[in-house]
């Protein structure tokens, strides 16, 4: 039986994160605010899991130069190297957030990366004085001015509140079938919530979210044993959709054999 070995140095960018729970004002569209301080060249190759979450980034290079730009749902692990010394502030929106706070679908950006003033909602507007703050003003400038900046009507809201319902019985519902029964909508309904709240179908939600398992559980443990707690049918069937979501096998990654970093992804304009 092979063991899953103890995870080699792989730098993930979530492992830099300083992370913050937003203030209860802002909970019902951003679930974490993060800084990452300055990252100089030369540092080790990034890795960038996937992640079913819309970012807003507030990137500061050590030469001065801002920029604000909107991370989409990245549905496959990416590799870079950092070519500039920079930090940023990430703010990561709630699952229905996207078209209150950047007027858009959250599957228009995913796995693209945008400018946040390009976009038509309110948050854009406040691009240029997010990039004025230090990262522990965020939040508090964020709780001031947003919250009378949105307006929602009930059936956004209504949406909102059945994605935190859906994403939360993900773990616990089996089949999207079941989900969708136990939530009271279509199957197509539940897909179509998911792609315009979040970015990307129930399955691939729920294959992230494996394999941010298979992540988090590396270690003295065997594999089958890891695959069996992670939702997966067998130890294969784990294999197989790691490598297809993370590039290589787990055996690989997990001792340090990466793919060969890759440019920043271009900017998107919408």
């Amino acid at each position: 039986m092979t063991t899953a070995q103890t995870p080699a140095p792989v730098v993930t960018a979530e492992d830099l994160e300083r992370r913050l729970t937003p203030p209860a004002a802002l909970r019902p569209w951003i679930t974490e605010i993060a800084h990452i301080p300055t990252v100089h060249p030369g540092s080790a190759a990034f890795t960038h899991i996937p992640q079913a979450v819309t970012s807003i980034v507030l990137r500061t290079e050590e030469s001065g130069r801002r920029d604000a730009w909107v991370l989409g749902p990245r549905t496959r692990a990416t590799y870079s190297s950092p070519d500039t010394a920079a930090g940023c502030t990430r703010i990561r929106l709630a699952p229905g957030a996207s078209r209150s706070l950047l007027g858009i679908a959250a599957a228009e950006l995913t796995d693209r990366i945008a400018v946040l003033s390009d976009l038509p909602g309110p948050v854009a507007d406040l691009a240029d004085r997010l990039l004025e703050l230090d990262p522990d003003e965020v939040a508090p400038f964020l709780e001031a001015v947003l919250p009378q900046r949105l307006s929602e009507d009930s059936v956004r809201r209504d949406h909102r509140r059945l994605l935190d319902s859906a994403v939360a019985a993900m773990d616990t519902a089996g089949p999207v079938t079941a989900l969708a029964a136990n939530l009271a909508v279509s199957e197509r309904q539940l897909r179509n919530l998911f792609a315009a709240g979040i970015g990307v179908s129930p399955k691939h939600y729920a294959r992230i979210a494996r394999v941010r398992q298979v992540l988090a559980a590396a270690g003295n443990t065997p594999w089958s044993h890891v695959a069996t707690a992670s939702g997966y049918y067998d130890q294969s069937h784990m294999t197989a959709d790691f490598r297809s979501l993370m590039g290589v096998p787990p055996t690989a990654y997990f001792r340090g054999d990466l793919p060969a970093p890759s440019p920043c992804q271009p900017l998107t304009r919408l």
